[in-house]
Parts: C-alpha cells; sequence; structure tokens
C-alpha cells in the first residue's frame, strides 16, 4: 500500500497495474478497499518476459486458456478497474471481454476487447524487432539517425552553435573565426 501510494505521488499517475491473476487478486482487492485505482495484467505479462523464455502466445492449449480465463475473473472480481489481456489467443480474449464485467485493454489479443494498446517505441518504428500484432504506424528512427548525425557533423565542423544559436550582450557579436 505504501508503495502504491509512493508511486501515484511521486509520478502523478492516476493508477497502478498489477501483472498476475489469482495470485495477485488479494492484493488488488486490498488496495481497491483503501482507494488506489487498480488495473490488472494478464496473459503475457512483460515482468515474467525472461522467466516465460520471450515473447510467447498464451493461452493456446485449453489448461493455459482456463488459467487465464480465472485469472481475468478473478483480478476483475476483486476490484481492478480494468484489464489488459497481452498476447492471448483472440478467441479467449473475446471470452474474457465478454465475460467480466470491466473493460479490456488489448495489446496483441483481440479487436473484441474493449480498448487496444501499443508500445510507443513499436508503433513509432523506433525498436528494431516489434512483435506480430505491432502495426508501425510510423518510422521514425531513421529520421532520428539522420538528425542525431547531422548535429554531430554541424558541431564536429564547428558550424554548430552558430551566432544565431547563443546569447550576446547587447550589440556584441562573435569574435571572427580563427
Amino acid at each position: 500500500f505504501r508503495a502504491a501510494v509512493r508511486v501515484m505521488k511521486e509520478t502523478g499517475c492516476g493508477a497502478v497495474k498489477l501483472e498476475g491473476g489469482q495470485r495477485m487478486a488479494e492484493t488488488v482487492r486490498f488496495l481497491a478497499e483503501r482507494g488506489i485505482p487498480v488495473m490488472g495484467h494478464v496473459g503475457l505479462t512483460p515482468q515474467a518476459f525472461n522467466t516465460i523464455g520471450g515473447f510467447k502466445v498464451q493461452g493456446r492449449d485449453p489448461h493455459s486458456a482456463d488459467t487465464i480465463r480465472v485469472d481475468a475473473e478473478a483480478v476483475a472480481e476483486a476490484g481492478a478497474f480494468a484489464v489488459v489481456v497481452e498476447a492471448v489467443v483472440e478467441p479467449l480474449a473475446r471470452e474474457i471481454t465478454q465475460a467480466i464485467k470491466v473493460p479490456t485493454i488489448g495489446i496483441g489479443a483481440s479487436p473484441a476487447c474493449d480498448g487496444q494498446i501499443l508500445v510507443l517505441e513499436d508503433m513509432l518504428g523506433l525498436s528494431t524487432r516489434a512483435p506480430k500484432f505491432v502495426r508501425r504506424f510510423g518510422n521514425l528512427a531513421e529520421g532520428i539517425r539522420t538528425a542525431v548525425g547531422d548535429y554531430a557533423a554541424a558541431v564536429r565542423d564547428r558550424s554548430f552553435p552558430g551566432e544565431e544559436n547563443v546569447y550576446l550582450p547587447k550589440g556584441g557579436t562573435l569574435p571572427p573565426k580563427a
């Protein structure tokens, strides 16, 4: 509770997000009952990314699908105001969205989720690799590389900063270049 309050105070965020289902339900309930807005997160959980062996689609077999479904129901019933459903097969994401009373936010899950989210670096083309579910809405990486290269070259050849980029006393000018 103290950590959640501190995070909210120091960052100005409107809620905390907790990954996990049944095992986190008690914590979700504890925080929600004390006025901390909690968003749940089921399916692929980024904090467990390395322990599950990297990016893997979730819910493909009946056992894991049942676990994810129960996880989503548990955090919703515990008081989460919404549940992120990540990298879950489409039919399961659709079932979860229909089954729980709070909104679902899909990330690589289903257009049937109540909302969608993408990682900004992925959608803007800044990451070198992106999961299948990402659509790149831009390719800023090349523009950034060009801009940084142009900046470095201008610093090296001393064309930046120029007179227009520095503060001078009234009526002052830069000394001539050597």
